[in-house]
């Protein structure tokens, strides 16, 4: 297997305006990230994920782009941002920025004009039909606009403020990629790209036969033509790493666009997981590991991530995040970065932060979330009804502000947040956290050594054992004569089985365990703990 920098690495995502707010306005900025750049090293994370900083009129959090080469005030300045470049690779780390090219702000200066009039040059920017299909957008029950200036429809797969670029055309895909070179040229390592495989529409707009399935919305032909232009006339030229989110893909698909012999993408995001198991399904997880694996595995590189700054935090999600919070929260780090793949890391997940639960709608930021409460209740829903069958995969679950310590505002600003603070951050911060040897921090900071020390975690070949236990999550990782079995018990329950044949029979060493004391010697049989995790050598 080709060996890169990118594939032993491990990202640390920074969800900027709730990581540390060094103005008093309430939204984290730039220079919060430079100061606690040294937090993030000491965790020893390779690679920062920025999320959007770019002017924006801020709908959706920045994923509505009006100037593609500037940088939001709330953020800083685009000096603030050279600096933050220059002080992480200072540190012997990385910096990727995310890449939202599907569509831009309506405030855009090219939408401005292309909704101005049909015989305008930058009409052919964006999307215009005079009638609308049954499309659903994510965020709105239409993906079509009308606009009454030309009495057409605009496309957009997000919100109505997200305009969707016509990347049919030559001169948006030109402007796209001299953007990219802008950024590239002043240093940065990469991008993540934003729902790069929705650029390609489908021809006509053809009415969905289920229009409430939205997986008409990506892979559609056209979109690696489109992936292999960029590659060819930007990515080749530069030293960078690649990850795109790419929804409603298989292992086949997720080949055509991260195939080491492609000419693509390095890496991707896919969503078996966190899109469609709400809750915690140990059966269809290993099935989604296992066939993901066989599928990519010496072809392509893969992503493990179990939350981010669209999904619930994962000891709510799919751990205990009250009695086992820690059990769970280094349970799930263990399962995330032995697992064949790269590591992401979401800020806040190094402490174990959970989720929240706020009071009234009125609390919730999110675009989606509010859009959805809208459109239910409209529907002559109960508003309460509506309210909690939204809240547990809210996207605000995991953008509430970081917890630096126990102070007022959790140490995040001086002033009023832009969301509310989690309650329970007198508990769970990272001055308690680095105050504790035991803490989640440093079984995490472990893991990302171990993985740096140990070739086997990134390289080695994976093989499921004890595939239908309810409980227990059991693999091998093997490259030359090294053998690691992991042995995960991701329930709240005690659970005692036998080793493998395989591995009963020779000696074996304790690499890791979340618990203080181990089970290294004795016979096959073992009993795991709730959420125990053990990582064994032969």
């Amino acid at each position: 297997m080709k060996k890169t920098w990118w594939k032993e690495a491990v990202v640390y995502q920074v969800y900027w305006r709730s990581f540390y707010d060094t103005d008093g306005d309430g939204y984290g900025d730039l220079e919060g990230v430079i100061r606690k750049l040294d937090y993030i090293k000491e965790l020893g994370a390779d690679v920062v994920w920025l999320n959007p900083c770019y002017g924006s009129p801020d709908v959706d959090n920045g994923y509505d782009i009006s100037d593609y080469r500037s940088i939001m005030p709330k953020a800083g300045t685009m000096d603030d941002f050279e600096r933050l470049l220059q002080e992480v690779h200072a540190r012997g780390m990385k910096l990727i920025m995310d890449l939202v090219v599907n569509h831009t702000s309506d405030q855009h200066p090219w939408f401005v004009e292309s909704r101005s009039s049909k015989d305008n040059p930058y009409r052919d920017y964006y999307i215009w039909r005079k009638e609308a299909n049954n499309w659903r957008s994510y965020f709105t029950p239409s993906t079509w606009e009308y606009d009454e200036t030309t009495g057409e429809y605009y496309f957009h797969s997000f919100a109505t403020e997200q305009p969707d670029l016509n990347w049919e055309n030559p001169k948006v895909r030109e402007e796209i990629f001299d953007m990219m070179r802008f950024w590239l040229d002043k240093g940065i390592d990469g991008f993540r790209m934003d729902v790069i495989n929705l650029l390609a529409k489908q021809a006509g707009f053809p009415d969905a036969e289920h229009p409430d399935v939205i997986s008409y919305l990506g892979n559609n032909p056209g979109i690696h033509d489109y992936l292999q232009e960029m590659h060819e006339k930007v990515l080749k030229h530069y030293d960078v790493f690649t990850v795109g989110e790419i929804p409603f893909v298989t292992p086949e698909d997720g080949l055509l666009y991260v195939g080491e012999d492609r000419g693509e993408l390095n890496t991707l995001f896919h969503f078996e997981v966190c899109d469609y198991m709400a809750h915690w399904d140990m059966a269809r997880f290993k099935e989604i590991q296992k066939r993901w694996y066989e599928g990519m595995w010496g072809r392509g590189w893969n992503s493990q991530f179990l939350n981010n700054h669209d999904h619930t935090r994962l000891v709510t999600r799919f751990g205990n995040d009250t009695t086992f919070r820690t059990e769970s929260a280094t349970c799930f780090a263990t399962l995330l970065h032995t697992l064949p793949g790269m590591p992401y890391v979401y800020q806040g997940e190094e402490i174990g932060m959970t989720g929240v639960r706020f009071d009234t709608i009125d609390d919730y930021n999110d675009i989606a979330m509010k859009n959805k409460y809208k459109e239910e209740t409209g529907k002559g829903r109960d508003p309460q009804e509506v309210f909690e069958s939204l809240l547990h995969l809210a996207r605000d679950n995991s953008r509430t502000p970081m917890h630096w310590d126990d102070s007022s505002m959790a140490g995040f600003t001086g002033g009023t947040p832009w969301i509310k603070v989690n309650p329970n951050y007198k508990e769970i911060n990272v001055a308690a956290a680095l105050a504790d040897p035991n803490s989640v921090f440093y079984y995490y900071k472990k893991l990302i050594q171990l993985r740096k020390e140990h070739e086997v975690m990134v390289y080695g070949s994976y093989e499921p054992v004890l595939e239908d236990h309810p409980q227990l999550y059991a693999y091998f990782r093997t490259l030359g004569t090294e053998k690691w079995l992991i042995v995960l018990n991701i329930s709240e329950q005690s659970v005692s089985f036998e080793l493998p044949e395989s591995a009963a029979s020779v000696s074996r060493e304790t690499v890791i365990t979340n618990y203080p004391d181990d089970h290294a010697g004795g016979s096959g049989a073992l009993t795991m703990r709730p959420f125990e995790a053990v990582i064994y050598r032969f």
